[in-house]
């Protein structure tokens, strides 16, 4: 309770993770608030029921309150009528300002009379999106650090957000955010491409950092790495070089 995971891919997609969180945290009878910037529901929706999840079904019990950011920006851009009394989350692309979409996450996981699910679980793909619609670099931190108050700290919850980001590149405000980020997460996995290149059987390499060092200053952070393939309804993981095709 209370962690704050970070998602971060390097030459490869990492989406594979959300998948597995959003999955993972509704099969524990979590309430989940998934702000999805980058694909439709439909799409959430049949990987999830690969992995064995209806979100229907979840959103239609009330556990999962999903945020369908492409569709949202639509409504907003092109003169949609919104409802009396319930401002667009995505109000940032005319006022710069992230509070509603804070606002939208606060209220979707105040837990109210009767509810019984386990915990409150935010859930983010993917954050650079914000950027990419306006957003400035420390209104995205802003409401990183309020949504961590709020549901880490507060309701006892749980964050994992996806952020993309590469050596590279000269988008210097994506990566201030990726760095900042990485300097208060609890657990980051970092999925990586195979610097050789693509491979059949290996599709990259996922690092976990346990950071051991945010809670006592002395401690050594964790680092464990892994190789992984994906396939149609799972992720196989090994230790380097021991892949089923090298064995």
């Amino acid at each position: 309770q209370g962690q704050f995971t970070l998602l971060r891919d390097t030459r490869t997609d990492g989406s594979f993770l959300v998948h597995h969180f959003l999955s993972f945290y509704l099969r524990a009878g979590c309430k989940v608030c998934f702000v999805a910037l980058l694909q439709s529901f439909s799409h959430y929706s049949i990987v999830a029921q690969k992995l064995g999840v209806s979100l229907a079904a979840a959103k239609e019990r009330g556990q999962l309150v999903f945020l369908e950011g492409l569709k949202s920006c639509l409504e907003l851009l092109f003169g949609e009528e919104e409802q009396p009394g319930q401002p667009s989350p995505l109000q940032f692309l005319s006022t710069r300002d992230l509070r509603a979409l804070f606002d939208f996450v606060r209220v979707s996981l105040t837990p109210a009379d009767g509810d019984s699910w386990k915990g409150p679980v935010l859930l983010v793909d993917d954050l650079g999106v914000l950027l990419s619609l306006g957003a400035a670099p420390v209104a995205v931190l802003d409401f990183i650090h309020y949504c961590r108050v709020s549901v880490c700290c507060q309701l006892k919850g749980n964050i994992v957000v996806l952020v993309h980001s590469n050596e590279d590149s000269e988008d210097e405000e994506n990566e201030l955010v990726v760095n900042s980020l990485c300097h208060h997460s609890d657990l980051i996995l970092w999925a990586e491409g195979l610097a050789t290149g693509f491979c059949k059987d290996v599709h990259g390499q996922i690092k976990i950092i346990k950071r051991l060092s945010l809670r006592q200053a002395a401690e050594q952070d964790l680092v464990q790495i892994y190789q992984y393939k994906i396939q149609d309804r799972n992720v196989t993981f090994f230790a380097p070089g021991l892949s089923a095709a090298v064995l």
